[in-house]
């Protein structure tokens, strides 16, 4: 299956598997997945993710956390905000704030994705990809 948005459907992924409660959720691997995976790990919305080769194709395990005894997802929302059809950029000073800062936004900037908040502390501004709370 050819996708075209890749973020759009690895979020979808998630939010799916999110609902089910999933324990892992596997997602086909590009370099923007793994940057994104890899930046969700570091903010505590995933336990890991782990990189599995097939031949040709790679995919992405990702495993999903959850709290609580009645195993309450981690990630409430996860939100796609620049899409193919209508790019949205952000220079610093215009960079979004999830939910007051308890979201990430994860920004795609001239020096690799990061999260808002570094963005802002490096004073640059980029493509707003997505909200994650």
């Amino acid at each position: 299956m050819v996708v075209n948005d890749t973020i759009a459907d690895m979020l979808t992924r998630i939010r799916n598997a999110n609902t089910a409660r999933h324990q892992i959720v596997q997602i086909p691997m590009t370099k923007m997945t793994k940057s994104i995976a890899s930046i969700v790990k570091e903010e505590g919305f995933v336990d890991d993710y782990e990189i599995i080769d097939e031949g040709l194709k790679s995919y992405l395990l990702i495993s999903l956390k959850y709290k609580g005894k009645r195993k309450q997802p981690v990630i409430t929302s996860l939100k796609r905000i620049s899409k193919p059809g209508l790019r949205v950029y952000a220079n610093h000073k215009e960079i979004p704030r999830v939910l007051g800062g308890l979201g990430v936004a994860i920004i795609s900037t001239s020096q690799g994705l990061m999260t808002d908040r570094k963005a802002r502390h490096n004073g640059i501004g980029g493509e707003v990809l997505c909200y994650i709370w």
